[in-house]
């Protein structure tokens, strides 16, 4: 009789979660994608599958707080998500966006850091860190983190309009 631990399931899980988000990463990739929102909507429902029930309804709580712009409460719910689920990428980068707009750039940073760590082709992650850098003055290493998920998501306009607009300024032009 075989005896499956929660940690093993949530892992198999995760393995069949990451199958489905490698496929729509390689769609995003088509050149004739008319219907790119649909792909990037169904990757961001594939991201935010931990596995636990309990775990997805933090996030969702969490996310909850962000859009009722209550971020102290959007950290509490995130922050005890990490804590629970510390391999769940999507954690990090909501709790990440709750920081940013509370103006705490460090620990927005660092949350970055932690979700690109678990998912280096996350170009939502990518995004904030370009756009933290961007407005903390470090264009160069913005306009590095805005082609890197331009890379990734090569149909997003405001991704080609932030590479475009850094590409100009970096280089000394005017826009």
């Amino acid at each position: 009789m075989a005896v499956f631990s929660a940690a093993a399931l949530f892992a198999e899980r995760g393995l069949a979660d990451s199958a489905r988000a490698d496929e729509l990463l390689e769609e995003l990739q088509l050149p004739d994608l008319p219907n790119w929102q649909r792909v990037e909507d169904a990757l961001w429902t594939e991201w935010s599958k931990s596995g636990s029930a309990s775990m997805d309804l933090l996030l969702k709580r969490g996310r909850d707080a962000i859009e009722a712009e209550a971020f102290g409460t959007a950290i509490e719910h995130l922050t005890a998500l990490v804590d629970h689920a510390p391999d769940f990428a999507e954690a990090y980068n909501s709790r990440a966006l709750a920081y940013y707009r509370s103006g705490l750039y460090g620990p927005a940073l660092s949350d970055l850091a932690h979700t690109l760590e678990l998912n280096p082709r996350h170009f939502g992650a990518l995004t904030g860190l370009g756009t933290i850098l961007e407005e903390t003055g470090h264009d160069a290493a913005a306009l590095g983190a805005y082609r890197a998920a331009h890379a990734i998501h090569p149909h997003d306009p405001d991704l080609e309009e932030a590479v475009h607009r850094l590409e100009i300024v970096t280089s000394g032009r005017t826009l």
